[in-house]
């Protein structure tokens, strides 16, 4: 009897010993797939975070410029110990603040065109007016009509003798003009000619708000 349990205490201590060293080899194993999978975690977040910076850089994403930002600043909270990177979160950053500044520029372009949009429609329609007077002359029936017209169309000038300059051509900020006139001898023409082929550009009055000089330009 004795020697059974003799024999018996022998075989617990055996597996205890194989329990504990399989335990302990097991642990090891677990702790080996952990640290590779985390390896493997890390070189994909580098892998794919080099592949977002290249898009951003090279203009090849979709993302908004302030989604762009976003995702570089993500990418720096990696703190990802790799030169290339850090490299390209430069390059992404530089071309970000050109994106930017571009856009910037693009959208003062078009405010300053829809002003000048919204300065030709008023113009225009200030002088609507003018071109409609002028339109009359051209357009009477009869010479008693275009007289009448005349002396109507005269009414918003300081004088008959007011010049008329007559626009032909524009380049680089400066206007070409035809020999002048005056408004007298214009609506003459007109009445002769029976046909208006400008239209106002620009007009100067004096205090009491008559015409003093007149810019015409051929539609």
């Amino acid at each position: 009897m004795k020697q059974m349990l003799k024999n018996s205490s022998q075989l617990i201590a055996m597996m205890l010993i194989m329990a504990i060293a399989i335990g302990g080899a097991t642990s090891c194993k677990s702790k080996r797939l952990a640290k590779e999978a985390a390896a493997a975690e890390y070189a994909a977040m580098v892998e794919q975070a080099k592949k977002d910076l290249n898009a951003i850089i090279n203009e090849e994403t979709d993302w908004s410029i302030d989604e762009q930002a976003t995702r570089v600043a993500t990418i720096k909270t990696y703190n990802i110990d790799d030169p290339e990177v850090q490299e390209l979160i430069e390059k992404a950053e530089l071309k970000i603040a050109e994106l930017r500044e571009e856009a910037e520029r693009l959208a003062e372009e078009e405010r300053l065109k829809r002003e000048e949009e919204a300065r030709l429609r008023a113009a225009q329609s200030e002088f609507a007016v003018i071109d409609n007077a002028f339109k009359g002359v051209a357009g009477a029936g009869s010479y008693d009509a275009a007289n009448r017209q005349i002396d109507a169309a005269l009414q918003q000038f300081a004088s008959p003798d007011v010049p008329v300059l007559i626009i032909i051509s524009q380049a680089g900020g400066f206007n070409d003009y035809d020999r002048p006139t005056t408004i007298s001898n214009f609506l003459n023409y007109l009445k002769d000619r029976k046909e208006y082929k400008y239209k106002v550009e620009s007009v100067k009055q004096d205090n009491l708000g008559k015409i003093t000089e007149i810019e015409l330009i051929t539609k």
